[in-house]
């Protein structure tokens, strides 16, 4: 029997039910089961597979494996290649922080009240397991590198360490000199700019924050090779700014990148709905160019050399990856690891007119979801067979690998936790009743792990993802992008289905954090069949054929 790793008198594992614990979904026993009497009792499991969560930073579906034809992406491609593949992926908020906490509670922002960067879950709304707690919990060591939880006060300035991690989380030491003045221009000046390639060995401490993060989890993977555990490995990039080895550049040259398909604002656009980049418009390069606000527009010249910069940070980002996942087979763990990779929600290249997250728009709320068990989305390794042999990037641009299994049914983030709970043969999760503020333990998603491996399958239950934006004002303003909770006064409630995007802008009270869904302030309607890019905005004709026809309660439902 493999040992069980027990913290005495936890509370995450007191929440446990003695019912909840006997068996694996589908009605197997444990493989292993350790039980310690104590108040009250209760099983603690250790599953059979290791889990390695690989979290980005601000990286939409640009990926070979989501079919983009310019992004070179080839150990994710990989990744892919042997795992499920959730092509309608959605976070519950554009916005780092809320959406970690979220999908890291399994908790939309309306039960953790985290839609800034300015509280604490335990302390604002509900003392919530997370899931590497879960995990905690359950016996397995559990370690973050990088940018997992957001830092600050969302995490009480310590990444919800000691309650989510059993050692104190690794931050990469380089990272505080990611928005100083490292970035240099032609004339050797230094400065603090969005656009940022740089020579790795005239940085300070001659390295990049993500080059630290792959090897520290690197050195974790080989200290646990022995032992069950839960690795979260955050990497930054394709966050701003685009602080990246000068090198990956080369990768996109200029004269080959294009503009975003609309690159203008949509005529029919409620003020409310657009985000101003408010973020971009404050580093130095930006600034120089003296755009107008709220709409700007950034030269045409510059748009390219965003979106250079930001394909050539995922490629970047993709050979962090390699490395990691590389580890895995030369420590023999490949066979014995689940693997999922995603980012914490996406990143608009100008379309629409707009930069960065902070919308409900697909190009901010979609993300990449790719999940790997060994013998279930891929055969397991023969002995000296290797699963994921690192691709370098400069030296295989060409190579190809399939797509593997392919998922268009809506999943949202908040379905990773009860997933991985899942896979790892751990109790299952009972879905939240409404309101869930006192309930410790529990899941606002669903499961994906039956579906694993399963070429086009079908989510019966899941025919909807949700997201949810805040606005200070229905005009725009400087602080529309990010708003603090108390200059809330709407909120943008968006449903995703293969069909359309249909939001309601809607008031919204701080202090009580309530929605009035009868005082509407604006709404959108695309039809996606008709309109992908999501463009043209039909709310008001619908509206208008609703109330027509008096069925206006539709609205709201």
């Amino acid at each position: 029997m493999e040992p069980c790793i027990f913290a005495k008198g936890s509370q995450e594992a007191n929440s446990l039910r003695l019912s909840d614990t006997r068996l694996r979904p589908g009605g197997q026993p444990c493989r292993s089961v350790c039980m310690l009497r104590f108040k009250p009792s209760v099983f603690f499991f250790v599953g059979e597979f290791n889990v390695l969560f690989i979290i980005a930073d601000d990286l939409r579906p640009t990926l070979g494996c989501y079919s983009d034809p310019v992004v070179k992406s080839p150990n994710i491609d990989q990744l892919a290649s042997r795992s499920t593949v959730f092509y309608n992926a959605y976070a519950q908020q554009a916005v780092c922080g809320p959406s970690r906490t979220s999908f890291l509670t399994s908790r939309r922002p309306d039960t953790t009240k985290l839609y800034d960067f300015n509280s604490y879950w335990r302390v604002s709304a509900g003392n919530y397991t997370t899931l590497p707690q879960y995990f905690k919990a359950n016996g397995y060591t559990t370690l973050s590198v990088g940018k997992v939880f957001h830092p600050g006060i969302a995490s009480n300035h310590t990444d919800d360490y000691p309650y989510s991690w059993s050692v104190p989380p690794y931050h990469p030491p380089s990272f505080s000199y990611e928005k100083r003045k490292v970035c240099k221009n032609k004339d050797g000046t230094l400065h603090s700019n969005l656009l940022c390639p740089v020579n790795v060995s005239e940085m300070p401490l001659r390295t990049l924050p993500d080059l630290e993060n792959a090897e520290e989890a690197i050195r974790l993977l080989k200290q646990m090779k022995e032992s069950p555990f839960f690795l979260a490995v955050g990497f930054y990039k394709p966050h701003i700014p685009f602080r990246i080895p000068q090198e990956y550049l080369k990768l996109y040259p200029i004269e080959n990148m294009t503009l975003a398909p609309d690159p203008d604002v949509p005529k029919k656009l409620p003020d409310v709905a657009y985000n101003p980049w408010t973020d971009i418009r404050e580093r130095e390069d930006v600034k120089a160019l003296n755009l107008s606000f709220p709409y700007g527009p950034i030269p045409k010249d510059f748009q390219l050399r965003i979106r250079q910069h930001y394909f050539a940070s995922v490629s970047y980002m993709d050979a962090q990856v390699g490395r990691v996942l590389q580890a895995l087979d030369d420590l023999d763990l490949s066979k014995k690891t689940i693997v999922a990779f995603t980012s914490d929600h996406g990143w608009s290249l100008g379309e629409h007119g707009e930069w960065a997250k902070y919308s409900n728009f697909d190009v901010a709320t979609r993300v990449p979801l790719i999940v790997y068990k060994p013998g279930v989305t891929s055969p397991l390794p023969r002995p000296g067979e290797k699963t994921f042999s690192y691709v370098d990037v400069f030296e295989n641009t060409q190579e190809q690998f399939g797509k593997g299994y392919k998922v268009h049914s809506m999943v949202e983030l908040v379905d990773v936790f009860p997933t991985l709970a899942s896979m790892a043969g751990l109790p299952l999760l009972h879905h939240c009743p409404v309101p869930s503020f006192k309930v410790q333990l529990c899941t606002e998603g669903f499961s994906l792990a039956r579906i694993l491996g399963r070429q086009e399958w079908t989510i019966k239950h899941q025919s909807y993802a949700y997201s949810q934006y805040p606005r200070p004002s229905d005009t725009i303003q400087q602080n529309s992008d990010l708003p603090n909770l108390a200059d809330i006064r709407v909120m943008g409630y968006s449903l995703r289905s293969n069909d359309y995007r249909y939001t309601l802008w809607v008031s919204f009270d701080p202090v009580h954090f309530l929605a009035n869904l009868t005082d509407i302030h604006a709404g959108e309607l695309y039809i996606l069949s008709e309109d992908p890019g999501q463009d043209n905005n039909i709310f008001d004709e619908f509206t208008r054929a609703l109330l027509k026809c008096g069925c206006s309660i539709l609205l709201l439902n």
